[in-house]
């Protein structure tokens, strides 16, 4: 009597390192949006504290235009606090000590 080997099939090499290549990129990628993630998080975070910086800003601004607040004191006020503007013939001392 003759004897029937049947063989087993084992996979192609070729077809395993595919699937393992695959499976390598699959963790790249999601490693990779994961840093993403966390970048675009800080950049949302730092968004929102300069929308709420400006948002204070206009707030005051409004306040200060709707009471009583005279645009050309606003706009001497801001001249004098942001751009270091002085009136004519008026001397302004800068105090350039160390601390208290």
């Amino acid at each position: 009597m003759r004897e029937l080997k049947i063989d087993k099939y084992k996979g192609s090499f070729l077809l395993k390192f595919a699937v393992l290549c695959f499976a390598v990129f699959i963790l790249v990628s999601l490693i990779g949006q994961q840093l993403q993630i966390s970048e675009k998080r800080e950049q949302l975070q730092m968004l929102q504290e300069q929308l709420n910086t400006q948002n204070i800003r206009n707030e005051e601004i409004q306040n200060s235009l709707e009471n009583g607040g005279d645009l050309a004191e606003y706009a001497e006020r801001k001249a004098r606090s942001e751009l270091d503007y002085a009136k004519p013939g008026e001397r302004v001392f800068v105090d350039v000590g160390g601390g208290s």
